[in-house]
């Protein structure tokens, strides 16, 4: 049995970040400051004020983790972190203009790209700074329905341990599995009815972690670079997909709105809770599909590849012919 022998740090280090994770949000829930409320507005799915720094706590879990069990990351990780969690606060304290807050999203990722990949050609760059970047936004724009976020955070980063662990890279797995270990202790307070939220100050970063991870984990050659896309799908399908329709129609894809799948299931009927729920199972059917799929030869990945490309398009389809115009009616919770 695999577990028998899970390795004590790995064990230690998803506790320790778990526990930091609950108790730090716990106190960022009972300090009710205005400036860490997050308000309804014209975007949001709730409907009372709740705390939007929920991020913090989740990352300093995963992070003391780290610094305690001294993983081998590189400093571009940690600088890159740091420098989006500052740049998202300040949005969130003083309205940061769009214009800086990507000019730190594209600093990060060059930084991360330039230190970490050994080649000449300017192409490979440039496409892993764009993919860094959109992945970093991303998760930002999915994280608008109690406890989604959370849970593609702990299934996402769960996934990733367990490659990585498969692939008899320990450190690597600890890293991953103190992330989702941390969100599980932020996920506690955050399923429906949330008590606290994630924020741009946890969303952004993480999404710079999801992609960051799953390209060292190439790197490193514990996976393919299909594992990280298919991993974390549920997520990259929607987003891409609503912006790709908003520029379609001529809308203006930075402004805040409710056209996301997920945003519009909740609309639907099927509340926060279903909502999330549903996103699970199809956050742990494709990971599941992506760790195994590791482990087949190139023809059985594109097989693969395709078969979720397939599902998603029908989702899509059967969402598209039921969707209703929005109503201004209470969300069913």
């Amino acid at each position: 049995m695999m577990f028998l022998d899970f390795p004590i740090a790995v064990t230690a280090a998803s506790i320790l970040a778990v526990l930091i994770s609950y108790f730090v949000n716990l106190l960022f829930i009972q300090w009710k400051v205005a400036a860490i409320l997050d308000y309804p507005n014209s975007r949001s799915l709730h409907e009372t004020p709740v705390p939007r720094i929920g991020g913090l706590g989740l990352l300093l879990g995963a992070m003391l983790s780290w610094g305690l069990f001294t993983v081998g990351l590189p400093v571009s990780i940690w600088l890159g972190v740091a420098l989006l969690v500052s740049i998202s606060i300040a949005d969130d304290l003083w309205k940061m203009p769009v214009w800086s807050r990507l000019c730190v999203h594209s600093l990060t990722a060059a930084v991360f790209s330039f230190l970490t990949i050994d080649t000449q050609d300017w192409h490979i760059q440039i496409c892993l700074i764009l993919a860094i970047i959109w992945m970093t936004n991303l998760y930002n724009f999915m994280d608008g329905s109690d406890g989604l976020a959370g849970g593609m955070t702990l299934i996402g980063f769960g996934y990733y341990g367990l490659a990585a662990y498969l692939s008899d890279n320990i450190d690597f797995s600890v890293v991953n599995f103190s992330i989702a270990a941390a969100a599980l202790g932020f996920l506690l307070h955050n399923f429906h009815p949330a008590r606290i939220f994630l924020g741009d100050s946890g969303a952004i970063p993480l999404g710079y972690l999801a992609a960051v991870m799953g390209f060292l984990g190439w790197l490193h050659e514990l996976w393919s670079l299909w594992v990280p896309l298919l991993i974390f799908s549920p997520f990259i399908t929607d987003a891409s997909v609503t912006l790709v329709r908003r520029f379609c129609r001529g809308e203006k894809i930075w402004l805040a709105h409710r056209d996301h799948y997920y945003q519009r299931l909740v609309q639907s009927g099927l509340g926060h809770r279903n909502t999330a729920l549903l996103g699970y199972g199809l956050m742990l059917a494709a990971g599941a599909c992506a760790v195994w799929m590791n482990t087949q030869d190139l023809t059985a990945q594109s097989i693969m590849v395709a078969v979720w490309g397939g599902l998603y398009l029908g989702l899509m389809l059967m969402s598209d012919m039921n969707n209703k115009p929005y109503s201004n009616e209470k969300i069913k919770q």
